[in-house]
């Protein structure tokens, strides 16, 4: 009978009392947009992320730099090279405080909106970053976090400026906006 109680028991537990969530990076995606020449926006990504969030809610995501890909690949060692600074700054950190209780009481098939605060390190400097976020659990050990707002990323706060500056010399355009807007959507799973 002690047995069976306590097999139960284990049963019973939440997400957060089993193993950390495991960012699954075949299924997540983060863009980005740029402006160049007042008018004209094209659209990156990162293609190689990890990350996890434990089972106290803490999140931590880290996207590859050298994994941009905006489809012309001179276009992407330029920015590796004098934008990012990759050699330097090889990832962009994103950490968060989730709230456990809330995550932990969503049931399988459902989802909910939940204001995400976080701090991204990006190029040796600290910044706050807000939106709202779509959270949904896909299954037992499935997790999907999405951006409903896309997040601004400016690059002055994060002393990129001059890398901008030096991508719009180099390409011979008159402008290049320093405001890039971020969306994601970021699978876990639980392991």
């Amino acid at each position: 009978m002690k047995k069976l109680l306590a097999v139960g028991l284990l049963g019973c537990l939440s997400w957060s009392a089993q193993a950390d969530w495991v960012l699954d990076n075949a299924n997540t995606a983060v863009s980005f947009v740029t402006i160049k020449l007042d008018h004209i926006a094209e659209i990156g990504s990162f293609k190689q992320l990890t990350g996890n969030i434990d089972d106290q809610g803490q999140a931590e995501v880290k996207i590859d730099l050298t994994s941009v890909d905006t489809l012309i690949p001179i276009r992407d060692e330029r920015m590796q090279a004098h934008l990012f600074k990759t050699e330097t700054y090889a990832h962009a950190t994103i950490t968060a405080q989730l709230d456990a209780g809330k995550l932990d009481g969503l049931a399988a098939g459902q989802m909910m909106s939940m204001d995400f605060t976080g701090q991204l390190n990006l190029h040796g400097e600290d910044q706050e970053i807000k939106t709202t976020v779509t959270v949904s659990r896909l299954s037992d050990n499935q997790l999907l976090v999405a951006s409903q707002k896309p997040i601004v990323v400016n690059a002055e706060q994060y002393k990129l400026a001059n890398g901008v500056n030096k991508l719009r010399e180099i390409a011979g355009l008159p402008s290049i906006s320093y405001a890039v807007p971020v969306n994601f959507v970021l699978s876990f799973n639980n392991q």
